[in-house]
């Protein structure tokens, strides 16, 4: 259990390499030809589950080093266990199906009963591949086989995942694929995607994330690649600056990345926040009252808790809509951040897709993570803006995103203390 005190923050920090792109790096590296060299990338739970995932695949790493498969994965011998990953468990389904055999991927118990992944497997089969969940409920276990072929799809894209999961794999195939997206949601995500396969040479076109066209040149060749910054992991260390009236540097960023959650600067100087851009990052300087405003979160949809805190200390009604998706993640983001900043003394009233926030003043409290580290980072920097000591019960699942945040921010001032130490810093 995590302890800690409010405090108030000065100096610099530099944030965590990029989970989303380290996850498509070794995905990608894994199914080239030849050998690329991957360096930078998050240590993390995910990114271990994503390697082995590609092991599995037959590709091979030595230190930083993959050797890919050249577009042909072979069937794994044992099950794909995806842990808590739904990169793994959707990016990995999609790869399978370019597999002669079956491949069977489940994960832990939030993939099994909390993420959706009939999208995927209603597109894989279109495309000519045997997909099903073991349950018939969409949901993880899944069995997929191949072979996946060029064709048209159509499927609900209020999840990215599987729209990109899709595009990966139809990217290896020799000819055309045509996929229609419904209600397409997280373009962000998407675009970091397609920022992937044009850097690969890959031809895709798409029209208002609705329509895709999609030239299959089958396997792509090798490359070397730097991990950047975590757009999503920054946005902790800004917005406890901003929380805290901070001066504080955030660096390892690049302002020209496509990661759709930089868009949370834009959102903060929206609300009164004096935020400058740097060469590395982004500085943060004590300013004036925040001023509530209507959000929509599903562009930077892992955001929405932070938004959600940040209404707390706005004058006026902070509104925040579009964020349905982020009810089926590690958990329901929207039920639990409610929840446990309402322990704080925080006025917050649930909507279907988002929440109306009314300012109130913070208290510490006793808290739990949910097993969700976006709520576990959240809570911790509510802590620092709040009068009195917080603890954080099921802090171990930021290992996920920022292992190294207590570090960091003790470093930067923060007052972090392990009230039982569950979790090695």
């Amino acid at each position: 259990m995590l302890k800690i005190y409010p405090s108030q923050l000065s100096g610099s920090l530099v944030v965590p390499p990029s989970k989303s792109h380290t996850m498509r790096a070794i995905l990608l590296a894994s199914l080239a030809r030849g050998r690329s060299k991957v360096e930078g990338i998050l240590p993390s739970p995910d990114t271990e589950k994503m390697i082995a995932l590609c092991r599995q695949f037959g590709a091979s790493f030595e230190g930083d080093v993959i050797e890919g498969v050249a577009g042909a994965p072979q069937t794994p011998a044992d099950v794909v266990d995806s842990g808590n990953s739904g990169q793994v468990l959707r990016f990995g389904g999609a790869i399978a199906a370019l597999a002669e055999g079956y491949t069977v991927l489940t994960g832990d118990h939030s993939l099994r009963h909390q993420r959706p992944a009939e999208p995927l497997l209603s597109g894989l089969r279109q495309l000519g591949a045997f997909a099903c969940s073991t349950r018939g409920n969409g949901q993880a276990p899944l069995i997929i086989q191949g072979r996946l072929k060029g064709g048209r799809a159509s499927l609900c894209g209020r999840d990215s995942q599987p729209v990109s999961a899709l595009l990966f794999a139809t990217a290896l195939l020799e000819g055309g694929t045509e996929l229609e997206v419904h209600d397409p949601g997280e373009t962000p995500w998407i675009n970091v995607t397609l920022d992937w396969l044009k850097r690969l040479g890959r031809e895709v076109e798409h029209r208002n994330y609705r329509h895709y066209w999609i030239r299959g040149l089958g396997p792509h060749a090798s490359f070397n690649y730097l991990v950047p910054g975590d757009w999503s992991s920054a946005a902790y260390p800004i917005v406890a600056a901003v929380l805290t009236h901070s001066s504080l540097r955030i660096n390892g960023l690049d302002p020209h990345d496509v990661q759709g959650d930089k868009q949370l600067v834009d959102v903060l100087r929206a609300m009164g926040a004096k935020i400058h851009w740097t060469e590395t990052g982004v500085e943060v300087l004590p300013g004036g009252d925040l001023l509530g405003l209507e959000v929509d979160v599903n562009p930077m949809i892992d955001m929405i808790t932070l938004v959600a805190l940040l209404g707390c200390f706005a004058q006026g009604k902070t509104l925040i809509r579009g964020g349905a998706i982020a009810r089926r993640k590690e958990c329901d983001r929207i039920a639990k951040i409610a929840q446990e900043l309402r322990k704080m003394g925080g006025s917050l009233e649930e909507l279907e897709d988002g929440l109306i926030v009314r300012p109130a003043p913070l208290q510490g409290a006793c808290l739990q993570a949910h097993n969700d580290h976006r709520i576990a980072l959240t809570l911790a920097v509510a802590a620092l803006a709040a009068q009195g000591a917080s603890t954080i019960q099921g802090w171990e699942t930021t290992k996920k995103s920022y292992p190294n945040f207590v570090r960091d921010f003790r470093a930067v001032g923060g007052q972090f203390f392990w009230a039982c130490r569950s979790f090695i810093d």
